[in-house]
């Protein structure tokens, strides 16, 4: 699961820190990643970026971002979401991916908190994952957020980018969350996400990414990479 970059001689060894420090400074010119740019918007509570994650499964940032400023702008409580009916929550995150059911599971996670944790999620992966609908992912990157728990949060990007670096080698997103922590420093398994997701998105992209323009080309490996820009 974990391995060195392979030896390339046209490229530099690999340097974690000088990488995510070039990425840095290459993302400022991006939008930030939904559930960071919620925070920064003062939804920064655990309850709130839970919520957040789950509206952004299989759903674009530009899409989810707004339903979430939305829902929460309506209810951002597990006591007042959980006086929405499920119907009522559907109405207003409708554009987002699955929203029937997601309306479901938000109104379920809203009436157990109340009830169960007396308003307040735990800072706790555990608890998180034992409701429907929320995985690793949307765990460990809301308690980042929300609580500055140090764990790290693999999507789509994050799992294509690290691999497509040679950092790790491993065929899916929870493969690759186990090889991450296995050598990713601490300092960094927060913003990983946070720096990923804008270059994923717009650089590092999964057809033809812009390896021509790519602060980081000196360093990457191009696993896997046959047609870039």
């Amino acid at each position: 699961m974990v391995a060195e970059p392979p030896p390339r001689e046209d490229k530099a060894p690999f340097d974690i820190d000088e990488v995510l420090g070039r990425i840095r400074e290459e993302v400022r010119r991006y939008a930030d990643a939904a559930m960071f740019a919620l925070a920064a918007n003062g939804h920064d509570s655990l309850f709130e970026q839970l919520i957040a994650c789950i509206l952004s499964i299989r759903t674009r940032d530009e899409v989810s971002l707004p339903v979430s400023l939305a829902l929460l702008g309506c209810a951002s409580t597990p006591d007042a979401m959980a006086r929405l009916t499920p119907d009522e929550i559907d109405e207003v995150i409708s554009p987002v991916t699955f929203h029937e059911p997601k309306a479901r599971q938000i109104h379920a996670i809203a009436v157990r908190t109340r009830d169960e944790f007396n308003g307040t999620l735990p800072c706790d992966a555990e608890v998180l994952q034992s409701f429907k609908g929320v995985g690793p992912k949307c765990a460990h990157l809301a308690l980042g957020i929300a609580c500055g728990h140090e764990a790290i949060s693999v999507d789509i990007h994050v799992h294509r980018v690290t691999n497509r670096w040679g950092y790790v080698h491993a065929r899916s997103p929870e493969a690759t969350l186990k090889a991450l922590e296995a050598q990713l420093p601490r300092a960094y398994w927060v913003e990983i996400n946070r720096l990923l997701v804008p270059f994923g998105k717009h650089v590092c992209t999964g057809t033809r990414p812009k390896c021509s323009t790519c602060p980081v080309l000196k360093y990457c490996r191009q696993v896997g990479v046959t047609d870039h820009r």
